[in-house]
């Protein structure tokens, strides 16, 4: 296997364009997935110095006095794992007011800060954010689908390809850390990934909370793991706990902030009231997923209806890594009505424009597949761009105006 390291980055173009306008740019996104290696190869080539705040000394010299330590900070510099000073951010915000020049400072963070309002509000105009998750499978196979490109753009073409079978279970079981990818063997990546959690529990969310109970958090991350892919019930990741639900919701919502958890809002359209208004619950990648559930390939690929969770979750990270690299901002969404018509994700794109997406393990598709997704199109009116259902078959094929059966595999592999 290729080292994960040198596989392309397919957000380095709107790094660099930041760089260019930018006083600060922010790389944020889950630890261990690329953001330092992306930034200090930025940096080594710019003529960057290199500092980072996993050092006990660099911390210590940091938080006791944040506008000395910025001031003697050389003209461009990468400050790895800025979460772990929070008091750094009026310090920057100083420095960048008596000096805008662009590309100043990259930042990189494990944790997210725009779930912290006032740290991103306090470089308001300063700073360009940046998520950089694990690698996507277009990453891994080194091009561009242009899968989002059809589904906002001309919609899709007639094809065929060949089916992925067990091998999808394969990648939804192998995640995209760069570093559990380089490991030899499915047993040696389960191991990265047990080994990763009980790291950025000690570490990390230490430093963002003070929980006495540290031990909860991993087994609250194991009951979200059954729950990826489903409507977020607290009263069930609270049951096992003598904790209570407020404070198992501050949990979640802690776990999101390390990038470990993603809410999916729900859709709202003026002309439906009978809409659910409960967020999804998705984990950050279905590797990490697997290992906490304790299911290989084989054993997901034999239980298909964890195998059709997963894969939703699979999908669903899968087309938020493509939006990252865009220009425009993509909204993700889910839809479900009280009368059980749902669609996997919904994507708001430029101009409002709506597209669904509906998500099967299966190697075929029927028209009453596209249940929710006409009545999605329904709903968005003349903002609906596409619906697509997307299957573990091998052919493209229209099924009526705006609406198309994709292969999974498209959204890797361009058509």
């Amino acid at each position: 296997m290729t080292d994960p390291a040198f596989y392309p980055r397919f957000i380095l173009p709107r790094l660099s364009e930041a760089l260019e306008d930018t006083p600060v740019v922010l790389i944020h996104g889950p630890r261990q997935c690329g953001k330092t290696t992306l930034a200090r190869t930025v940096g080594d080539a710019a003529g960057y110095a290199y500092a980072s705040f996993d050092s006990d000394v660099l911390r210590a010299s940091a938080q006791v006095d944040p506008a000395g330590f910025v001031a003697d900070l050389p003209d461009k510099v990468v400050l790895d794992e800025v979460q772990r000073i929070p008091e750094l951010f009026a310090a920057l915000k100083a420095a960048v007011d008596r000096d805008r020049r662009p590309g100043r400072f990259i930042l990189t963070g494990s944790a997210n800060v725009l779930l912290v309002p006032w740290l991103a509000d306090s470089l308001a105009g300063r700073m360009e954010i940046l998520r950089l998750h694990p690698l996507a499978q277009e990453e891994l196979a080194g091009r561009q689908s242009g899968f989002l490109g059809a589904l906002f753009g001309d919609g899709f073409k007639t094809n065929q390809q060949e089916r992925l079978g067990k091998e999808l279970a394969e990648r939804i079981a192998a995640g995209g850390y760069p570093a559990a990818l380089a490991r030899p063997s499915p047993r040696r990546r389960v191991t990265w990934y047990r080994d990763y959690i009980e790291t950025l529990v000690q570490r990390d969310v230490r430093d963002l909370a003070r929980i006495s109970a540290l031990d909860v958090l991993p087994r609250l991350l194991t009951l979200a793991a059954r729950q990826t892919a489903r409507l977020l019930n607290v009263a069930d990741l609270a049951a096992p706990f003598q904790l209570s639900r407020p404070t198992i919701r501050d949990y979640v919502t802690l776990l999101a902030r390390v990038f470990l958890l993603e809410e999916l809002p729900p859709w709202h359209s003026n002309r439906l009231s009978r809409l659910i208004k409960t967020p999804k619950l998705h984990l950050g990648d279905t590797g990490l997923a697997c290992a906490l559930l304790g299911v290989d390939a084989a054993a997901l690929w034999a239980d298909r209806t964890l195998l059709g969770q997963l894969l939703e979750t699979f999908v669903f990270q899968e087309l938020r890594r493509h939006a990252s690299w865009l220009d425009e901002q993509v909204a993700f969404h889910h839809f479900r009505d009280k009368d059980g018509v749902e669609v996997d994700i919904v994507l708001e794109g430029r101009g409002q424009r709506v597209a669904g997406i509906e998500i099967k393990a299966a190697a075929t598709v029927t028209a009453g597949d596209f249940r929710g997704l006409r009545k999605l199109k329904e709903s968005a009116g003349k903002r609906f761009a596409a619906g697509v259902v997307l299957y573990d078959g091998e052919v493209t094929a229209p099924f009526g105006d705006g609406l198309y059966a994709v292969p999974i595999r498209s959204l890797w592999d361009a058509a």
